[in-house]
């Protein structure tokens, strides 16, 4: 085979979230695969820099994205005399599109015509070919106009030692456990608490360990408290007791996470560890855990069509189905069954791409 040769620098564009900065590291491994000796720059938000510090080979330049056109200045500041061979810009917003024109590039690779929109076309030079529904499989697109092919997926996102140990003490032993992210970012994706709480409840009639995680907001404290309160079993309660680096080694030390379409559920599938994910206002085929979804819930054709009035092969992909109330579709009988399914499951080969941690 002919050796292809590397770019002498390669930027990527990707400031949020923390779940498609997460499968932005995929691509990242798959260009270190193919060049080890590439340099690249990432352009990042602040806490997905803080979720992935340590990743050997990469530069993080982080982008305040509160910071306006103040923000916008500081970026080419400090990109002041550089000039990139390549640039990948992996996000569609226009505020990132904007952003990209402080990155001076030759090559400005973006999405296929289909996918584009709020004026991504103006701010590229070249596209990836149309392919992968998945989030991961349209970035794994951005190998193929630098004359790379993807192959097996692999994260090994960077989690500290004393990460790893504070995790072994909140959660000792080997009982398995519940990992309980009630949260999205996106509220309309939430699922009810006391709904949460059942199914935390059969999980710990039958043995297992629950835990509620999630961060310092007030929606997220308040979604905790109602759960604990509703619960008739004891669950652990770390909301807001973690760093987003003790929050991967906790994702890798549960036995199976509960959480709707969130940074969490990315997490966790990166970290090697199942997924049970409630979907209706995204759909799990596109945004679902990576790795295996045999354990999601997905009712985001229900909701396309009662919400829509279309189903969701004629959604234009990445469309949302955010409305009070979609979240109900999903009944607590049908995440016990998928829990049990879990439960009752032979043990498997591991997750493809599970890390061993650091």
């Amino acid at each position: 085979m002919p050796v292809i040769p590397a770019p002498r620098s390669l930027c990527l564009l990707r400031l949020s979230a923390l779940g498609d900065a997460t499968h932005a590291v995929a691509l990242v491994r798959a260009l270190q695969h193919a060049w080890p000796q590439l340099p690249i720059t990432w352009v990042i938000g602040r806490g997905e820099a803080k979720l992935l510090e340590g990743l050997e080979g990469v530069e993080f330049i982080v982008y305040d994205k509160k910071a306006g056109l103040a923000g916008w200045r500081a970026l080419r500041m400090q990109l002041a005399g550089r000039r990139f061979d390549v640039l990948l810009n992996l996000q569609l917003a226009l505020r990132a599109s904007l952003v990209s024109t402080a990155i001076e590039a030759e090559r400005r690779i973006g999405y296929d015509r289909a996918r584009s929109k709020e004026g991504h076309s103006l701010f590229i030079n070249e596209r990836v070919p149309a392919g992968g529904h998945h989030v991961l499989d349209a970035f794994l697109q951005f190998l193929l106009p630098l004359g790379l092919t993807p192959g097996p997926v692999e994260w090994r996102l960077p989690v500290p030692d004393e990460a790893h140990a504070w995790a072994r003490e909140q959660l000792p032993g080997d009982v398995p456990t519940l990992l309980v992210s009630p949260c999205s970012s996106h509220p309309l994706r939430n699922w009810r608490p006391e709904r949460y709480a059942a199914v935390a409840d059969h999980a710990a009639a039958n043995g297992w360990r629950v835990v509620i995680c999630g961060g310092r907001s007030v929606l997220e404290r308040q979604t905790a408290d109602q759960i604990l309160a509703t619960m008739r079993h004891p669950a652990l309660d770390l909301v807001g007791k973690d760093t987003l680096k003790q929050l991967l080694a906790l994702l890798q030390r549960a036995t199976l996470v509960l959480t709707p379409d969130s940074g969490p559920t990315h997490m966790a599938n990166a970290m090697g560890t199942p997924v049970l994910g409630l979907h209706a206002c995204t759909d799990a085929e596109r945004s679902g855990p990576y790795s295996d979804r045999r354990w999601t819930v997905n009712h985001y054709d229900a909701a396309a069509r009662r919400f829509l009035g279309k189903p969701a092969s004629a959604l234009r992909w990445g469309r949302r189905v955010e409305f009070p109330g979609v979240m109900d579709l999903i009944p607590v009988d049908e995440v016990i069954a998928r829990f049990d399914a879990f439960v009752a499951a032979p043990p498997g080969p591991s997750l493809a791409g599970r890390p061993s941690g650091n």
